[in-house]
């Protein structure tokens, strides 16, 4: 077995594509974990208070995306979707704008950002709408009941009451989906989003370091991985007894 060169990886220009597609993919996950996170709120709402034509939109919403393959959803918005917006808006996003840059020289206001922080964020909140559905209806009725006999409005119910127990009694799970957000940010490359795995392919074409390209790529998603569980575990919601 030949030896390997690190060389060839770790100096030069395939060091600059990794940290460009190792910052990339953190970006893409801090927008898509956004969207998710307001996306489940929005339906998780809907659903309480929408009646039963909340129920049906949310699961429409949840049924479709739960069960329809990342990739092909992400060639979708790439491939289908973005050509049928205004093409004025097309051409916005596809100009230069120096104020979309952010820090390590990623370019968020682009159609490969944008689609695939959108069909992250889509996908990743039908799962999040059910994991934190669990936590809600782990909180006692009783405190539902008398909330609503305090004259709380659903919102109100939501917020103060349902949203801070379910969070704390579902957080794990919810902290297990973004963490596969970030891992399914890999399939992005397939619309030819500059992420990590993007980045560490155009490697192995360019001096044939595979072996390298893909052992370093596998321990920043590790890192990645373990660094954003410890954070996540640490900020979430204490969990309490709820009687």
């Amino acid at each position: 077995m030949p030896a390997l060169d690190w060389q060839g990886v770790l100096t030069g220009q395939p060091l600059q594509w990794i940290l460009s597609g190792f910052l990339t993919t953190l970006w893409v996950t801090l927008a898509g974990a956004i969207l998710a996170s307001l996306f489940a709120l929005l339906f998780l709402l809907l659903r309480l208070s929408g009646g039963r034509t909340g129920e049906g939109v949310v699961s429409a919403w949840v049924s479709l995306f739960r069960n329809t393959p990342l990739l092909v959803q992400l060639l979708f918005w790439y491939f289908a979707a973005w050509n049928w917006l205004p093409l004025a808006f097309r051409d916005v996003v596809n100009a230069d704008h120096s104020w979309s840059i952010l820090p390590g020289d990623v370019w968020w206001f682009t159609p490969e950002f944008l689609c695939s922080a959108w069909g992250l964020g889509v996908f990743t909140s039908a799962f999040l709408i059910e994991e934190i559905e669990s936590g809600l209806r782990s909180v006692p009725t009783g405190q539902r009941e008398a909330a609503m006999a305090q004259g709380f409005s659903a919102w109100r119910l939501f917020r103060y009451i349902l949203l801070p127990q379910g969070l704390a009694n579902a957080w794990q799970p919810v902290v297990g989906q973004y963490l596969n957000l970030m891992k399914l940010s890999s399939l992005a490359s397939g619309i030819g989003f500059a992420e990590l795995t993007y980045q560490v392919r155009q490697i192995e074409s360019y001096n044939a370091h595979a072996l390298e390209a893909f052992t370093v790529g596998t321990a920043l998603y590790l890192l990645t991985g373990v660094v954003m569980g410890m954070v996540l575990v640490r900020i979430g919601p204490a969990r309490g007894s709820a009687k």
